[in-house]
């Protein structure tokens, strides 16, 4: 059977040199694990075929050839769609249990529903949840605007579901479930173009499905799941456009006439790529990112470097002499223009709502308080726009007030302080020795893959150093991104629940280290000395018993999530049984 092993069919963008070319420094690095890659054509090595599995196990399930190819084909969209359904049935399950606002739903359920009514969030009563919840036909949308401190569109999304739904817990939740589900399936296939393997991709699909913190955030109308989805988005569009660059270079290098592909330093360092849509794309997506909450910004950033750094891969494995140099010429300048501008374009125009209206907050600053000055030769409502933002940017770096589940972000990879959205205690319950029920809906990791997921990085972070293993890197690119700017403000009130961003990318690296786990298939393992393959007697029992780690591994993840289920749904157990899940005294 073909290898899932992650380091089966891709190593490092760049060409290595084997045997006796090795460098100096790739001799030293050998003492710490450092492994040249063996032989691989250049074609492969730009453009990375999937795996795919043996004859020998449709052999044994009794399959014929035709039907495994027809299985093969299916199972590239089939898995991940299997996986997605399962993810959605569990999210949408009692959707709209607890029937209240629970934790920051108060702000966002009310202004998505001022955003779609009125196109500006109102200023809304202190008092008017408990009507909301007991007859919601009898709110009114307050006409004076509210002053909010979160870009649009994501609220537009939430209330796209109230459209449809009313304004009704079920209406509020529906979308961001929508995009919960929507996001495993994103996953399995991000996973399978990043490892070609499409039981890696379904691996890494269902490890988000049974992550307790992506389960409780698909469920509540928060702002975060919004912007994991166009993280993910923009992720996956870099990928498609990554392998999409390479085929070109594939296409346009020379063939020798044994028909292999030949490195050619000129067509590596003038081939002009022309058009990239999927790098609009994603520059799309990394602008609603943006416009739904601002540390968008930070990935922008960090996935247009990286990006750019693929660039450079490409060209030095076509055969690029000066690929640095290559790139600053021919694709710096369009890289930018194609995700920088189409982001901020994208994110002046979510305010659409704002702008057609005069009633929105701080809409007609421009007129009253800020006439005068050396920028009235812009449009009033950009005046007004700037000077809102600058408000907000204001009292984003001067929130410190303390708050009873605020964490600092070196605790949020172990879950040293999650989140409670909703409790209640229901006294009469005749499950429980003291009488008592708990209902809670707790935004925990699920405490095994986030746990697992530590190991999981510094074998990521292992990987992209010394085996310059690109897969690696684009991982940790995703984590840095999203958890390391919280950093920088350790003195405002921040909440673990914002690392959702970047729980895809753990369950990738998660995944990746899963694969290494399996190691390579029996009769395809091998043993690397200065490049050279040779036999590794010893592979297939190293793949079984990689195979058994692996599994037991993923079924406790699996086991873990459905323990913590009464406390991701807000099911009342007894108040020994919620005890029993205090696993941290910081979980209290």
């Amino acid at each position: 059977m073909t290898s899932t092993a992650p380091e089966a069919r891709q190593g490092q963008d760049a060409g290595e040199p084997h045997g006796e070319e090795l460098t100096s420094w790739q001799r030293r690095l050998r003492r710490f694990g450092h492994s040249p890659r063996p032989g691989i054509g250049l074609r492969e090595r730009l453009v990375p075929p999937y795996t795919r599995p043996g004859a020998q196990l449709w052999a044994v399930l009794g399959i014929s050839p035709p039907m495994a190819e027809r299985l093969v084909r299916w199972s590239a969209w089939g898995g991940p769609l299997l996986v997605a359904l399962v993810a959605g049935v569990l999210r949408f399950w009692s959707l709209d249990s607890p029937h209240a606002l629970i934790f920051d739903e108060t702000y966002y359920a009310k202004d998505s529903w001022a955003l779609i009514n009125q196109g500006y969030e109102g200023d809304w009563p202190k008092d008017i949840d408990k009507l909301i919840l007991a007859d919601p036909s009898k709110v009114q949308v307050p006409v004076d605007p509210g002053y909010v401190v979160h870009p649009p569109v994501g609220k537009w999304i939430i209330g796209l579901g109230e459209h449809f739904f009313g304004f009704t817990p079920f209406g509020w939740r529906f979308m961001v479930a929508v995009l919960g589900t929507l996001s495993v399936l994103m996953l399995c296939r991000i996973g399978r173009r990043l490892f070609r393997s499409t039981f890696l991709g379904c691996l890494a699909g269902t490890l988000l499905a049974v992550d307790g913190l992506h389960f409780v955030m698909s469920r509540t109308a928060l702002l975060d799941l919004v912007l994991m989805f166009f993280v993910l988005a923009a992720f996956g569009a870099l990928l498609i456009d990554r392998d999409w660059a390479r085929r070109k270079f594939a296409a346009a290098l020379p063939v020798d006439e044994e028909g292999v592909l030949r490195p050619d330093a000129e067509i590596a360092e003038r081939l002009r790529l022309g058009w990239r849509p999927w790098r609009i794309t994603a520059g799309l997506m990394l602008g609603l990112a943006f416009a739904t909450k601002w540390n968008g910004l930070y990935i922008l950033a960090a996935f247009g470097l990286m990006t750019v750094a693929w660039d450079v891969g490409a060209r030095r494995t076509a055969g690029a002499v000066r690929p640095y140099l290559a790139v600053l010429k021919r694709d710096l300048l369009p890289a930018f223009v194609s995700t920088v501008p189409v982001a901020i374009l994208t994110y002046v125009v979510s305010w659409t709502g704002w702008i057609v209206t005069d009633k929105g907050y701080y809409r007609n600053w421009a007129q009253t308080d800020g006439r005068g000055g050396n920028w009235t030769w812009l449009p009033d409502w950009l005046r007004s726009l700037w000077h809102y933002e600058y408000q907000v940017y204001e009292f984003h770096v001067n929130l410190t007030s303390g708050h009873t589940y605020q964490s600092n972000p070196w605790s949020w990879i172990v879950l040293g302080r999650p989140v409670s959205y909703f409790w209640e205690e229901e006294p009469g319950c005749k499950a429980s020795e003291t009488g008592k029920c708990a209902r809670e809906v707790l935004a925990l990791g699920t405490p095994l893959l986030w746990w697992a997921a530590c190991f999981a990085l510094v074998y990521v972070l292992w990987r992209w150093f010394f085996r310059r293993d690109w897969r690696a890197g684009a991982i940790a690119c995703g984590v840095a991104a999203g958890w390391l700017p919280w950093f920088f403000y350790q003195e405002r009130t921040i909440f673990l629940f914002y690392a959702v961003v970047f729980v895809p990318f753990l369950c990738l690296a998660v995944t990746m280290m899963i694969g290494a786990m399996l190691g390579p298939a029996a009769g395809t393992g091998a043993k690397y000395e200065l490049g050279l393959v040779t036999d590794d007697p010893s592979g297939e029992r190293r793949r079984t018993l990689g195979a058994i780690a692996a599994g037991v591994l993923v079924l406790l993840i699996i086991w873990n999530f459905i323990y913590f289920w009464p406390i991701y749904t807000g099911t009342p157990i007894p108040d020994g049984s919620w005890r029993d899940r205090m696993w941290l005294d910081t979980w209290i």
